[in-house]
């Protein structure tokens, strides 16, 4: 049989200006998935029901926001939070769990002083009340130190694991007991100031990344290599070089991204127009600002894709455009017949990042509807790039030959191909608030043609539905039940698979609601799905604790 196992989440907001996406009502509150927490670092036991597969040996490793506030202070932007560690140890049928929260300098000094002491995406920090006034204003023209609050993701580069946000910083971890080991930054190997938390892997364990590095002549965007093999217990990132560095379309004003693509033989970069205004960034703690203030959404500027080489670092002369469109994850890129397929969630506004705000997550009523109506909805969907362009290639002609694809791909010049994209879903997708948190059966087929991804439904402003996607077809299967909100898929393959979709997926399953009338404001529940038509619950763990909403997280199968 085919199972789906089910876990991870992840979002997006609105538009502040008064475009409807659409038109629905009475959406429930969710105040109770974005409040703080408390950690649980020893292991406890949960309550399983069903049948877990006994073959399923290791860890579902996640991240996330876990603290708002400190003291009387409160974090802004849900990204702020302080980053709680999640490990869910499935050993013979059953299921332990644990958290900790990340011992990085920005929650050691904060807790030190009960107060917010380091700035983070949409909180400023406010200046030491015990300096006085002239030392008060003299601090509001310090630089302010980028933050080491990797709450975003875990990832892994040579066997080590190391949870990452998108600044220089990043901290090794214990996969098993969830502890910080060594703060590792970027830097301090190659010249770039972050990375992001979504690195892509070849098959022989080679790591790419992208990272931003600020010079005098303005911003570069840097394609990132580490090699697979480690000196010694103690190496890092060493070995690791830039491979390409591409210049923005404006040094000034460079594009914001989260990730980004990748082929057997490219390194696929989305410069899109989420635009950080670098002026307004740097002086931001002076005028009172926070980072969030200097991003912003440009409707009038196209997106370009960038291809650069993996093998000899070179980017391609041929640059591929598209309408304004917004993009945080991808789903898959691969080569064939001549055309590079790029597939990935996206939406035509880009105004989102700036609304999670966590007073909009805790909104309710008419303000809850309004703010969830005005956000462009995610959808996937795919562009085909043709590789083989010449000077001989015809202008304004559909250069897309693919059968079924209504894709296309137009030259302009020589050197710019202009591209619409066709969808990877039907209509009825739109009934489910489009698709977030993309994942496939990433060890076999990335950067390889593929069947079937696996995503969240946003008919929220997270996740709320877990849905299972047939690219042959574009017929999707769904698991969704009320007040029930599932996290980011991550598939597992079964022992023994030939079939491409033989597995199952993870899900932290979690209510902002009372259950089995227990006086618990959140009771998360770690669920199995066996999959028929539609899901069908296959077996679940019960965790007697809180656990707020998070991001992304990886299955450690070693541990």
């Amino acid at each position: 049989p085919k199972i789906w196992y089910i876990m991870s989440i992840w979002i997006f907001t609105a538009a502040a200006q008064k475009t409807y996406f659409t038109k629905v009502h009475g959406l429930p509150n969710i105040t109770p998935l974005v409040n703080s927490v408390q950690e649980t670092p020893e292991p406890i036991p949960t309550t399983v029901k069903g049948t877990i597969p006994t073959w399923i040996h290791g860890s579902l490793l996640r991240n996330g926001p876990g603290k708002f506030e400190f003291g009387n202070q409160h974090y802004n932007h849900w990204f702020d939070g302080m980053a709680l560690m999640h490990r869910f140890q499935i050993e013979d049928g059953q299921v332990t769990y644990r958290s900790r929260f990340l011992c990085s300098d920005s929650y050691t000094q904060n807790s030190e002083r009960n107060r917010i002491i380091v700035s983070e995406f949409g909180t400023l920090a406010l200046p030491d009340p015990c300096k006085n006034f002239f030392q008060r204003f003299l601090s509001r023209f310090e630089m302010p130190k980028p933050t080491d609050n990797a709450s975003v993701n875990f990832v892994k580069y040579k066997g080590d694991y190391y949870v990452s946000t998108e600044t220089n910083c990043m901290h090794r971890v214990d996969p098993n007991t969830l502890e910080s080991k060594q703060k590792v930054d970027w830097s301090k190997f190659i010249a770039v100031n972050g990375a992001t938390a979504h690195p892509h892997f070849d098959p022989d364990g080679t790591a790419y990344n992208m990272g931003n590095s600020y010079r005098n002549k303005g911003a570069f965007y840097n394609i990132i290599r580490v090699p697979p093999e480690r000196d010694g217990p103690e190496d890092t990132l060493e070995g690791a070089k830039i491979l390409c560095s591409i210049a923005p379309l404006d040094k000034s004003k460079p594009s914001y991204y989260h990730s980004f693509g990748m082929s057997e033989n490219y390194v696929v970069f989305i410069e899109q127009p989420i635009k950080m205004d670098l002026f307004k960034i740097v002086t931001g703690r002076l005028r009172g600002k926070s980072l969030n203030e200097g991003v912003y959404w440009d409707p009038n500027q196209e997106t370009i894709f960038h291809l650069i080489d993996k093998q000899t670092g070179k980017e391609m002369p041929v640059k591929y455009y598209t309408k304004a469109l917004s993009t945080f994850h991808q789903i898959n890129a691969f080569e064939q017949d001549g055309f590079l397929m790029l597939d990935m969630c996206c939406s035509d506004d880009g105004q989102s990042i700036n609304n999670f705000l966590i007073q909009n997550l805790r909104q309710s009523g008419e303000a809850l509807d309004e703010m969830y109506n005005t956000m462009g909805r995610p959808y996937p969907r795919r562009f085909v790039l043709p590789l083989n362009i010449t000077s001989e290639t015809p202008l304004e002609q559909n250069l897309n030959t693919r059968p079924d694809s209504t894709a296309t791909a137009v030259c302009r010049t020589k050197n710019q191909v202009f591209c619409t994209f066709e969808d990877l879903h039907g209509e009825d997708l739109k009934d489910y608030g489009g698709l977030e948190f993309p994942q496939i059966n990433y060890a076999r087929y990335n950067t390889k043609p593929y069947r079937y991804y696996y995503g969240c439904g946003f008919r929220h402003l997270v996740g709320d539905s877990l849905i299972k996607m047939d690219l042959e077809s574009k017929k999707f299967k769904v698991w969704r039940q009320p007040d029930l909100y599932p996290s980011e898929p991550v598939f597992i393959l079964s022992p023994n698979a030939e079939e491409e979709d033989d597995g199952v997926i993870l899900s932290v399953i979690i209510t902002p609601v009372k259950v089995q009338n227990k006086m618990i404001t959140l009771y998360n529940i770690y669920q199995c799905i066996f999959c028929l038509n539609p899901f069908i619950l296959f077996s679940l763990a019960e965790v007697p604790v809180n656990i707020p909403y998070g991001f992304h997280g990886v299955f450690n199968s070693s541990a």
